[in-house]
């Protein structure tokens, strides 16, 4: 018997790629520990268990990490109202560094030299894994497969895969009649490639399996109210229902529970990756969706917009989309809203780096006053800001009554106006930059 190249720590789905790669691990003459994540995606465990031990893992980790993933990672992301490209709330983008830091605890319990992943070649995901492991361990040794010339030469795509799996007896879900590819945690289920490639393609009806169609959802609302203390949601109560949930975990569950009765969350979108190419995307992220109606400006009454500037843009992103700026952070409710770069969408997968720490660390100081109530209706689809309140609102209802003068002075006014109107008065030169023509 040959010597082992090596002890290898798997980041183990279960699905087609990690399957075939824990066999392709074997032959290349590695050890193997696989390891799977229970980040609330809808998983048989122990069927999962039994899989990875008859294809040749040493032993498999299961790990349920579903708490901490809505405590250290999801919550900061709420507190930043972080949002990519003005319409992605950051599911995956989320989930894998707190998958990875996991495996990365694994590896070096167990003394392994390597790590590897099921990420393709062309994705955020190998970025987001692997930026994670060097930040956590630089001397890891990573092992791609799908960056791997002796692997990608072999498995030029599903169908060479599907052939692997009938040749070393591999049992895989995938079948033609569901030809895409599905991501799913607690944050949101992805679907991409197949026939989703093709951005002119609608989506089967049979596709989504978080959410209810609108049209099909119950027709009478659910009225939710969200407590927030220091822009964390620390408590949702169903008006209609009586109902209560207080722990993060549980507070969680429940609102993809209602949210998703309610077919709330879904959007098809075509969206700028890290790497520099354009993809297709169908998300699923109903609980997420509820929390930014309840944190994003319209409901807010703590930020402080420059006065002459109109609203504040809830995100700022780079061409990369490496850099976002949320730009009220967390306006929503309370907060106030200098516009701060922030890279703790961890879209590329910054989020272990120095810079994203610091950011993080000065979001969470921002939401120290985030506290208060909103109310929402959640009815066919959408999600209907009713009420909010907080004692620690900037909001004054006697300054800004029609009713009532208050401390306000309305002739002050008649100055701001003329202040803001001098560039079109004549009082100040106007210059307009035109471009050469480069032709």
């Amino acid at each position: 018997m040959s010597q082992s190249k090596g002890l290898v720590v798997l980041a183990y789905s279960g699905g087609l790629d990690t399957s075939c790669i824990l066999v392709w691990l074997k032959e290349q003459g590695y050890d193997v520990i696989a390891y799977l994540a229970n980040i609330g995606q809808d998983e048989n465990f122990e069927e999962a268990r039994k899989k990875a031990l008859s294809l040749g893992a040493r032993k498999i980790y299961i790990e349920d990490i579903r708490q901490e993933f809505v405590e250290e990672f999801i919550w900061p992301a709420v507190q930043a109202n972080a949002v990519y490209e003005d319409r992605y709330l950051l599911g995956t983008s989320l989930a894998r560094p707190c998958i990875a830091r996991k495996q990365m605890e694994i590896a070096q319990k167990e003394g392994a030299l390597y790590v590897s992943h099921g990420a393709t070649g062309k994705g955020n995901d190998q970025i987001r894994f692997e930026l994670t492991y060097y930040a956590l361990c630089p001397q890891i040794k990573v092992i791609a497969p799908w960056r791997l010339p002796e692997f990608y030469s072999c498995f030029r795509g599903r169908s060479d895969l599907m052939e692997y799996t009938k040749k070393h007896g591999i049992p895989i879900p995938v079948t033609p009649s569901n030809p895409w590819s599905m991501d799913e945690n607690l944050m949101h289920i992805s679907y991409e490639a197949g026939i989703l490639e093709n951005p002119k393609n609608q989506a089967p009806p049979g596709l989504y399996t978080k959410t209810a169609h609108p049209a099909a959802a119950p027709d009478s609302p659910d009225i939710l109210e969200i407590e927030f203390k220091k822009g964390i949601p620390v408590k949702v109560m169903n008006v209609s229902k009586g109902t209560t949930r207080q722990s993060g975990l549980e507070l969680f569950l429940y609102l993809n529970k209602i949210a998703g009765k309610h077919g709330v969350g879904r959007i098809d979108i075509v969206e700028n990756r890290f790497i520099g190419m354009k993809s297709r995307g169908i998300y699923e992220t109903p609980a997420g969706t509820i929390l930014y109606v309840f944190r994003r400006p319209e409901s807010g009454r703590r930020e402080e917009t420059p006065a002459g500037h109109g609203n504040v843009p809830g995100a700022i992103t780079s061409p990369r989309g490496d850099v976002i700026a949320p730009g009220t952070l967390g306006a929503g409710l309370l907060s106030p809203a200098p516009s701060v770069p922030s890279v703790i969408t961890s879209l590329p997968g910054f989020w272990f780096s120095p810079e994203c720490a610091y950011i993080r660390h000065c979001i969470a100081q921002s939401q120290d006053l985030v506290d208060g109530k909103v109310r929402v209706s959640v009815f066919k689809g959408q999600v209907y800001v009713l009420s909010r309140e907080s004692h620690q609102s900037l909001y004054n209802e006697e300054l800004v009554s029609m009713d009532v003068q208050g401390d306000y002075e309305p002739s002050d006014a008649t100055g701001f106006i003329n202040i803001n109107s001098l560039r079109f008065s004549g009082k100040l030169e106007m210059v307009i930059f035109v471009p050469a023509d480069l032709g």
